[in-house]
């Protein structure tokens, strides 16, 4: 399977999940801006939606969206935990927080990126991402990760999503637990192994 990435974007959650379950992928990076590929290729008709992350299964398919492509990968190593099985409540526990991290976190942060947005439309974006952390502290004041004492899919993309605070200057010194889960979060080898690979990491 090839990972179609950008360095520090959504895409490192696949990749992140990829390595705690022992999932060897090829890597290709994408340039957003110009949407072309490190391998000379024009990544709009890779994946039409422009965004990464995409993943290229060997039979050719491209699957895309991080929460279809974390599952997925998760559902190919059961045994490293990394997703409940398909049809339990605790699954749909997991597309739950998916959803949430997606709809809420992931899009909150997005206009953040635009340099072009003005002071008062980011304070606001930014009240608005803080309000969504409100949630997701009193989830890491119950257990370790998001769902259990285990690391799940779900906590690779919250992991990403909240590494852009600092870049982006969102205060999150409210949030105890959640700054806590960050740093143990980055201390995991799969999570370390990933973050070299896009040169996040020396």
């Amino acid at each position: 399977m090839k990972l179609f990435y950008a360095p520090g974007a959504c895409s490192l959650s696949p990749h992140i999940v990829a390595h705690e379950a022992g999932i060897e992928l090829q890597l290709e990076k994408v340039d957003l801006k110009a949407k072309t590929t490190s391998g000379g290729r024009n990544y709009i008709e890779i994946n039409a939606k422009g965004a990464v992350p995409a993943l290229q299964l060997d039979n050719g398919d491209i699957l895309t969206e991080g929460p279809a492509v974390v599952q997925y990968l998760a559902d190919q190593r059961p045994r490293a935990n990394l997703a409940a099985p398909c049809g339990t409540m605790e699954r749909y526990r997991l597309q739950e927080v998916l959803g949430y991290i997606n709809s809420e976190i992931h899009k909150g942060y997005s206009p953040l990126f635009n340099p072009a947005l003005g002071a008062a439309e980011r304070e606001e974006r930014v009240a608005y991402i803080q309000k969504r952390y409100t949630f997701i502290e009193s989830q890491l004041q119950k257990h370790p990760y998001l769902l259990s004492e285990n690391f799940s899919a779900a906590d690779a993309y919250l992991f990403t999503v909240t590494n852009w605070a600092g870049l982006l200057k969102v205060d999150l010194s409210k949030f105890p637990s959640v700054l806590a889960f960050q740093k143990r979060v980055a201390a995991r080898p799969a999570v370390q192994a990933a973050m070299k690979a896009e040169g996040l990491l020396q």
